[in-house]
């Protein structure tokens, strides 16, 4: 958590077509003193990406959305920042499988706020930074680098 009152931790692009998720998501991440930038589809999160001057730490996107997916979002976002750690969330039975390719971090919803930030904060703080690579999955927990 942050040092003092008020400080921002890193940011995070929240990205879902659901309202009520989006912001329940958004909520828990402010609440935990995120900074939170929101999105209700792939294309207007490439659009907010693009203008935004700013580092983005992390996406948290939905993986099945209308227009573009979750993973064909990271892919587009990972273009310009390729720094961008990314964790995808679904509450499809097959959601993981669209993201096991990618060896992305997989978040299963409806998950409980406690669940939710400590997945977060490992995926920001996890020393392992080749996230992308088939043997980075941060739903395990792992010491070994790539």
């Amino acid at each position: 958590m942050a040092d003092s009152v008020g400080e921002k931790l890193e940011t995070i692009l929240v990205v879902d077509d659901s309202p009520a998720v989006l912001g329940l998501v958004v909520a828990i991440l402010k609440a935990a003193n995120f900074n939170v930038l929101q999105a209700d589809s792939g294309p207007q999160a490439v659009e907010l990406a693009k203008n935004h001057a700013g580092k983005i730490d992390l996406l948290l996107s939905d993986v099945q959305m209308p227009r573009m997916n979750g993973p064909e979002l990271g892919i587009a976002l990972k273009e310009s920042r390729p720094d961008l750690r990314i964790m995808l969330m679904s509450s499809m039975v097959n959601g993981s499988l669209l993201v096991l390719n990618y060896g992305w971090a997989f978040i299963e919803k409806p998950f409980v706020k406690a669940k939710l930030l400590n997945m977060v904060n490992r995926v920001l703080h996890s020393p392992n930074k080749s996230q992308g690579s088939s043997r980075y999955d941060t739903r395990e927990d792992s010491e070994n680098p790539d």
